[in-house]
């Protein structure tokens, strides 16, 4: 009656459930340890920058040093850079309208702002999928292995408790394993969804504040070339 012995002596389909779901537990913990590397790191990368940004440096000198050779651009990081970048671009030639640059400037931080919520969001919806059928999945395998443990009483003349205790033992091993699966798979989607929502916000907010400091600068600069 050892858990591995009701393992080994389920059926071959509630096997198979119980494998499914070790697997799905297995993916879920590799993706769970992920995420939490990638939102802290966005995290730190955002405090930073931020207090780099508002310190009052110089946005070409901020552009320089983070552009610097070999080093790797991410989080808010990189909507400053598609931004500054374009706006450099633009505002090289002299006949462009400052209109016409803004919103040159707002869609190539759009653009940085999606990428970096993609990366947010990515492997979310595998621990939503799992969070959500692991449960049914393990009671599929729960009610499999009682079904087929009572059409092996049925062959049995004398129906005792000990012959029908391992069988519904061993099927709910499947439901254990679906919860064991399902509970942190659910717990972290909604922790990560809740952080990447954060980030997602703080980088929509900047994209704003720096669009507003870029259109001072440009619309400063016509009016003193007027």
């Amino acid at each position: 009656m050892s858990i591995w012995g009701l393992i080994a002596s389920a059926s071959l389909v509630v096997q198979l459930v119980m494998l499914t779901l070790l697997a799905a537990s297995v993916f879920s913990w590799i993706v769970i340890f992920q995420r939490i590397r990638v939102i802290k790191q966005a995290k730190k990368i955002r405090s930073e920058f931020e207090d780099q940004f508002w310190s009052g440096m110089d946005l070409s000198q901020l552009y320089r040093k983070l552009t610097q050779e070999g080093r790797k651009v991410e989080g808010m990081e990189t909507i400053f850079t598609a931004g500054i970048k374009e706006f450099t671009r633009l505002r090289q030639n002299q006949n462009v309208d400052p209109d016409a640059v803004m919103d040159g400037v707002q869609r190539a931080m759009r653009v940085a702002l999606y990428r970096e919520e993609e990366k947010l969001d990515q492997h979310l919806p595998f621990l939503a999928t799992v969070g959500s059928t692991s449960p049914y999945v393990g009671l599929f395998g729960t009610v499999w292995g009682i079904m087929h443990s009572f059409i092996g009483l049925a062959e049995v003349q004398q129906a005792t408790l000990a012959s029908v205790a391992p069988g519904i033992a061993e099927a709910l091993i499947a439901t254990a394993i679906g919860l064991a699966a399902a509970i942190p798979a659910v717990v972290a989607y909604n922790r990560f969804s809740t952080a990447a929502e954060s980030l997602s916000s703080s980088y929509d907010n900047f994209a704003e504040e720096f669009a507003s400091i870029l259109h001072r600068k440009v619309h400063v600069k016509e009016g003193g070339a007027a």
